[in-house]
């Protein structure tokens, strides 16, 4: 609630005193905008003058029943066409008594009746509301006028309720809720602002309300602004309570600055105040990020002896910070003596420990945690699993890691498509294709389907592996599903293919890559080439070199080199010479190493010549 410390009758006066601001229409006191009332309706019946208007809808707030009817009935005579926010706002003030059929009829003017409210009619029903003790219902109009406000650049929710102080029934406690109402909507700034006016008025917040406040710009890092309340509140006797202190606590532990905190605790000590376990976790929370390890273990003691029991957080903060600071096995005897005094252990606090052993390279340890976790009935989570994952490979037992996830599968426990898929490509990257074939059966049986990164880096591995049968296999089941192979992994079957000496497989593979869309590049070119020449294949390799040639413009003179050194062995010096003018047209440009081969294959012609002249 908030009290006021001053004469009422003092602030009064003060309000007269000052002079209005030029607010927008929005903001305006009702007599501002007075409608010009035309006689002509006198001679109208008295329920059908439209100047009677206030006073008929006022009338109808009293009775219970049937008043959305009347209302209704007023409309349609056409009473209310020419009804305004000033209006609204005497008819507000007039029946102030009864805030419930005043809503009413609020709402009806918004929602039937089509009739936006402005600030100053928001405003007195907010008041009536409060003054009446309908908060939850004040609040959500006041929520509205928050948001009103946040979009009239000129108005000001502040500044029009202290207006409309002036003319209806009103308690301070609306300041109160205006700030909390800001805080709701997130506007921390705005709410700072309304607490600042409302103490400068000399009212003075709730300490509910000011620990709002002050966690919300705890949460923005406007620590200077918190201190600047925590000032005012000595300044107008706003006496703290713990969770004010907690909340201070919290900003020095997060600016990092623990040695404040000291000085800090021997204000709260003169305050009357004794650290409660919120205290105490942060402080040692924040001992920890600062490696300050031994003052944490001490403050963890002295808690102890003050009779503060430590919670679930306090043990899993300071394991935390023993682990990180590579005191593993004195976390580990802080996590028995938390079992001892009858905390069961979560997720978090077993992980933290785990985290401790993989990080050290204790992965026996580490695993030995996981099972006690299992048996301990606490299920492992992603998180969990990734620690002991990254455990073995920073030890490089990838297989060790591997056979691991076989063993949870085993025990229940789901482990997720992500930490497949990372050590699916971990052992290709290790050149273990089939332990990486294995988890990957493993995974599709569980019901994950791999992602084509998964599909591309096994082909590669399988294909380089020389397990290409596996690796069409894959090819196949990818095509099936509707992924499409990328390049690197048509590169890598057809190198395969060509050094198992099946070059005829590979050509009609790398058909299926083109016609996919795919480009023909200089490395697949030389690993056909090279592998139809091995297995004699010289007039596929020969329109091969034509096809790169014309459809890719690979004109690669290692290739071309290839197939001229075997038409040269073959001794038959018209041919080669043919081959090479055909090449040279298409744009083929011979080097210092196709005439070699070219005179050795006629050296070699002008060999078997004389020798078959000498046989004769």
């Amino acid at each position: 609630m908030v009290s006021a410390p001053f004469s009422g009758a003092i602030f009064m006066a003060a309000i007269r005193r000052s002079k209005p601001r030029n607010y927008s229409s929005s903001l305006q006191k009702p007599n501002s905008i007075k409608p010009i009332p035309n006689p002509v309706y006198n001679f109208l019946p008295e329920t059908h003058n439209p100047n009677n208007l206030v006073s008929l809808v006022c009338s109808s707030l009293k009775q219970k029943d049937h008043r959305h009817l009347f209302w209704d009935g007023l409309r349609e005579r056409g009473l209310f066409s020419r009804f305004t926010s000033h209006e609204l706002s005497r008819i507000l003030l007039r029946c102030q008594s009864d805030s419930s059929a005043l809503l009413a009829f609020f709402n009806w003017v918004r929602f039937d009746l089509g009739l936006k409210p402005n600030a100053h009619n928001y405003c007195i029903i907010i008041h009536i509301l409060v003054w009446t003790k309908k908060f939850k219902q004040a609040m959500k109009i006041l929520l509205e006028l928050v948001e009103l406000d946040g979009y009239e650049n000129d108005s000001d929710a502040f500044e029009c309720l202290l207006l409309c102080s002036n003319d209806c029934n009103w308690d301070p406690i609306v300041f109160d809720m205006l700030i909390k109402a800001y805080l709701r909507k997130g506007m921390i700034n705005e709410s700072f602002l309304v607490f600042s006016k409302t103490v400068k008025l000399g009212f003075v917040p709730s300490i509910f309300t000011t620990n709002c406040l002050l966690n919300g710009l705890s949460k923005t890092d406007s620590a200077g602004k918190c201190w600047e309340i925590y000032q005012e509140m000595l300044r107008i006797e706003l006496h703290p309570n713990s969770c004010t202190f907690n909340i201070l606590t919290y900003i020095l532990c997060k600016e990092g600055d623990v040695d404040k905190v000291n000085g800090f605790l021997e204000r709260m000590d003169e305050e009357g105040f004794d650290p409660d376990i919120v205290t105490y976790n942060m402080l040692i929370d924040g001992y920890c990020k600062k490696r300050r390890l031994k003052d944490a273990v001490y403050l963890f003691n002295i808690m102890c002896t003050r009779g503060v029991v430590p919670d679930l957080i306090t043990y899993t903060t300071l394991i935390n910070g023993l682990c990180k600071g590579s005191s593993v096995r004195e976390a580990h005897r802080l996590f028995t003596s938390m079992v001892h005094r009858g905390l069961k252990p979560d997720a978090v606090s077993y992980n933290t420990l785990i985290y401790g052993y993989c990080k050290e390279g204790m992965m026996q340890e580490a695993r030995s945690m996981l099972f006690d976790m299992i048996r301990s009935g606490v299920c492992p989570d992603k998180f969990t699993c990734w620690l002991l994952i990254k455990g073995y490979q920073n030890i490089n037992r990838m297989i060790s890691a591997m056979n691991l996830v076989v063993e949870l599968t085993r025990f229940g426990v789901k482990v997720s498509p992500d930490i497949y898929c990372y050590l699916i490509l971990a052992l290709c990257k290790e050149n273990r294709p089939f332990a990486a074939k294995s988890l990957f059966d493993q995974m599709s049986q569980n019901g994950y389907v791999p992602s084509e990164q998964v599909y591309h880096e096994l082909i590669d591995s399988l294909s380089r592996g020389k397990f290409v049968k596996e690796a069409l296999e894959l090819k196949m089941e990818m095509v099936s599903k509707d992924l499409k192979p990328n390049f690197s992994a048509y590169k890598a079957i057809i190198g395969g293919l060509c050094e198992s000496s099946r070059s005829m497989e590979a050509l009609l593979v790398m058909q299926e890559m083109v016609e996919s869309g795919l480009p023909l590049d200089v490395e697949i070119c030389r690993s056909l080439v090279n592998g139809l020449c091995k297995d004699k294949k010289i007039l596929e390799a020969e329109s091969l070199l034509s096809f790169s040639a014309k459809e890719f413009q690979v004109f690669d003179v290692e290739c071309y080199n290839a197939l001229i050194r075997i038409l040269s062995e073959e001794g038959d010096p018209s041919q080669v010479m043919k081959f090479q003018d055909k090449m040279v047209k298409l744009g083929y440009v011979p080097n210092s190493l196709t005439c070699k081969h070219v005179i050795d294959g006629m050296w070699k012609a002008m060999g078997a010549q004389r020798r078959e002249l000498m046989v004769e």
